[in-house]
């Protein structure tokens, strides 16, 4: 169930953003034949399976043999128009999808995470009901809010590493869960530091969630994601899962609800408490849970995974890995791009959430091909983030190549893009840049296997399989309180 993503032919010398520019954008429904990309020769069950299980070794096959657009058959759903989906990797096509939402809607409402966190999220809704909800919850998100949360980033990551074992082999990606989780929490329900007092309903989800998230990496956690594949609602193991979860986070809501103070709080819970829909109506309880728990999984799980990937790549890259710690180390030195140039290498390289999904309405046109109205096109980020003409010597990990340039609005895309952006992208490249200063200042970390580790699907997400598992050789103490915890996110 695991792959590894591997060259699939040697690199050529090509300047950056060199891809040949193709057709792409609504088309005339005028009659005219469509001219499909060609298709994958696979029973649509089997299709079905590797998609969920063995991504990234389809996807590059069927690139290198059927080309930069095709199809993949998959099992027949009531959400489908047909029985074909259709990838694309051009970022002209990319373009031509982001740029026009009102055609080209979100498919996550057909998402897998559909199951878990419902059908009112930020997530899950498309059209004026996203938009409504994005722009209540952007302020959060970005600016000040983030500014404020850049000192607690620090303390927190502080703190855990001082927890970390000497000379002892552990996954450094159920770690970084723990700090991410920490600043939600802190976010999103104003829990101090993060760390919820235990036998309260916000510790108990706390534990939940990371019971539930090691649960996701275990073939049991696997089958029961299979199990609720193109579902609305979750059965099995996931429902019962869920309703632990869910008594939690209920009463969460609720004790919020009685709280005094509710009007002079800035957690997003207040906030949305707070807010009224066009009929000055207040969110439903099972509104403000769907939404809630979005915000929870989305914003912990893909940055946690994000930096377990970065110290992953690091550690099989010892050039860049020593030019990190040097970079972060200097004293007096100005900031030399490195950490962003790192950040941004490894979302290009092991972008976490690998495929973002449109539904187009009209007939699209991809280059030479063109596909019929209500088709779902789905972007394959980490086919795109591997393009030759885009990204010389895709398959190397390369920071540099970010040094001094700005990623491409259609060429660098582990947010998504357009009016679907990831509305936590502000606050995750800040827990990035704190998170990562500090482990590299602090720690000489080594691999225990110098062999890569391979990529593992887990629902929408493409993490290590080994959790990224890491060896701390040495540790520095922390700075101390006189001094700037760390450079300004």
């Amino acid at each position: 169930m695991t792959a590894t993503i591997s060259p699939e032919s040697p690199p050529r010398p090509r300047l950056i953003g060199e891809a040949p520019p193709s057709p792409a954008g609504p088309a005339p429904d005028d009659g005219a034949p469509l001219n499909l990309p060609p298709a994958l020769d696979l029973p649509r069950a089997l299709t079905a399976l590797r998609v969920s299980v063995r991504q990234v070794p389809l996807l590059f096959k069927t690139r290198r043999e059927l080309g930069e657009t095709f199809a993949l058959r998959v099992p027949r759903r009531r959400t489908l128009h047909d029985d074909q989906i259709y990838f694309l990797t051009h970022p002209d096509h990319v373009r031509s999808l982001f740029t026009q939402p009102e055609l080209a809607p979100s498919a996550t409402s057909e998402s897998p995470l559909r199951p878990i966190v419902g059908p009112n999220s930020v997530l899950t809704t498309i059209g004026p009901t996203h938009m409504r909800q994005r722009k209540l919850l952007l302020p959060p998100f970005h600016g000040e809010a983030v500014a404020r949360y850049t000192q607690m980033i620090a303390d927190v990551a502080e703190r855990e590493i001082d927890s970390w074992p000497l000379g002892e082999s552990f996954a450094l990606g159920p770690r970084m869960q723990a700090v991410t989780l920490d600043v939600i929490m802190a976010g999103i329900f104003g829990v101090p530091d993060g760390r919820p007092a235990p036998g309260t309903p916000e510790h108990g989800l706390r534990q939940m969630i990371l019971r539930l998230s090691w649960l996701t990496t275990t073939p049991v956690g696997q089958v029961a994601e299979l199990m609720n594949a193109g579902r609305e609602e979750p059965v099995g193991l996931t429902k019962r899962l869920l309703a632990r979860l869910d008594r939690d986070l209920y009463a969460t809501i609720a004790a919020a609800r009685a709280r005094p103070d509710a009007e002079e709080r800035t957690d997003i819970l207040s906030l949305l408490l707070a807010a009224r829909d066009e009929d000055g109506e207040p969110m439903s309880d099972r509104e403000l849970r769907d939404e809630l728990l979005t915000l929870v999984l989305a914003g912990h799980e893909t940055t946690a995974n994000s930096l377990a990937w970065t110290f992953e790549r690091l550690l099989r890259n010892p050039a860049a890995y020593d030019r990190l710690r040097e970079s972060v180390r200097a004293e007096e030195a100005e900031d030399d791009g490195w950490v962003e140039a790192t950040i941004h290498e490894t979302m290009r390289n092991r972008p976490v959430v690998p495929i973002i999904g449109r539904r187009v309405q009209v007939p699209w046109q991809l280059g030479q091909f063109r596909v019929p109205a209500k088709s779902v096109t789905l972007v394959s980020i980490a086919l795109l983030h591997h393009r030759e003409d885009v990204y010389p010597d895709p398959f190397s990990f390369r920071p540099e190549r970010f040094l001094g340039v700005k990623p491409g609005t259609y060429t660098w895309i582990p947010f998504g893009g357009g009016i679907r952006r990831c509305l936590g992208a502000t606050l995750a490249m800040a827990e990035q840049r704190v998170v990562l200063r500090a482990i590299a200042r602090r720690t000489d970390m080594a691999a225990p296997d110098r062999r890569p580790e391979r990529v593992l699907h887990r629902n929408v997400t493409m993490i290590p399989a080994k959790g990224a598992q890491v060896v701390v050789t040495s540790r520095r103490a922390a700075l101390s309180p006189s001094r700037p915890a760390l450079r300004a996110a």
